[in-house]
């Protein structure tokens, strides 16, 4: 039996209809419906008896990764916003769907003392953490930096640094050697967007963050590396703020000439997470339709 090699220019929509949604975004709301992978992905049994724990996981790329990993033979933990709790209903139901345990936490990676009371829920609630996937992040698109509200430009970096650091230093003490952490980084850390300043630099800043990360816990054998996803249609998308030709037109600028799916994510993570990744860490692993970073 062979599987179906697909046209990947056409695997999936090129254009969006006009839409807008309030900050985080409901995948209900997202015109068309992202592909998670629920249809698609197909597990093998390469994170069989894992634990993980992945930040933002109710929608979008987290959920994609949350349904991998599922099905690939891990229990997992989502964290999400309180608002969020329809999707991560959903994504809590598709990893008890593959036959693996699910649980969700909800609150705002923003304050302290839930970005580090997920970790030990987590270890709690499924005996122990193998695989950190810190993938929360906000955006919103600036009309200038004049403009860029020390509120707004705060939430960012409370968001995408303060909580993934947070949520890493709580986890480190309960990572055996073996064990991964894996950040959602940005192809705006390396060719960033006027209308995205204060995302693209906590995006570089989370490079910087892995490399170094990388290096101090290579020798107790735990590995440290990012996925740098490019235009990926998730609800984040519609509630950044754009006018409707860049949403329409949203990912046209690739080579493929398309935005991304989730689903077509979710493999990356789940190699950087499995022992064919043994040997990797430290590594920038881009996704993003042929931009280059």
């Amino acid at each position: 039996m062979t599987s179906e090699t697909m046209d990947p220019r056409v695997k999936h929509p090129d254009t969006f209809p006009s839409q807008s949604q309030d900050q985080p975004g409901k995948t209900g709301e997202s015109r068309p419906t992202p592909d998670h992978g629920e249809e698609s992905y197909r597990g093998s049994g390469r994170l069989q008896g894992r634990r993980a724990l992945i930040t933002g996981g109710d929608s979008g790329i987290g959920r994609a990764v949350a349904i991998a990993f599922a099905r690939e033979g891990a229990d997992v933990a989502i964290a999400h916003m309180p608002e969020e709790l329809d999707d991560a209903d959903d994504t809590v139901r598709l990893i008890a769907d593959a036959g693996r345990l699910g649980v969700s936490f909800a609150g705002d990676l923003r304050d302290e003392r839930f970005a580090t009371s997920i970790v030990t829920d987590t270890v709690s609630q499924l005996g122990g953490l193998d695989i950190l996937v810190l993938n929360a992040a906000y955006q919103k698109d600036r009309e200038s930096l004049a403009a860029l509200e020390t509120d707004e430009f705060d939430r960012v970096f409370r968001t995408n640094l303060y909580a993934m650091l947070w949520s890493a230093r709580e986890a480190v003490p309960h990572l055996k050697p073996g064990s991964s952490i894996i950040v959602t980084s940005s192809i705006q850390a390396f060719n960033p967007s006027p209308g995205l300043i204060d995302y693209a630099m906590t995006k570089a800043a989370q490079v910087a963050f892995v490399k170094a990360l990388a290096e101090q816990l290579g020798p107790e054998g735990i590995r440290v590396n990012a996925v740098a996803p490019g235009p990926i249609w998730t609800p984040l998308i519609p509630a950044t703020g754009w006018d409707a030709d860049k949403v329409t037109s949203f990912g046209q600028d690739t080579p493929l000439g398309r935005a991304g799916q989730p689903a077509e994510l979710a493999g990356a993570y789940v190699y950087l997470a499995s022992e064919a990744a043994s040997y990797v860490s430290s590594a920038v692993l881009p996704v993003t339709g042929g931009k280059g970073l």
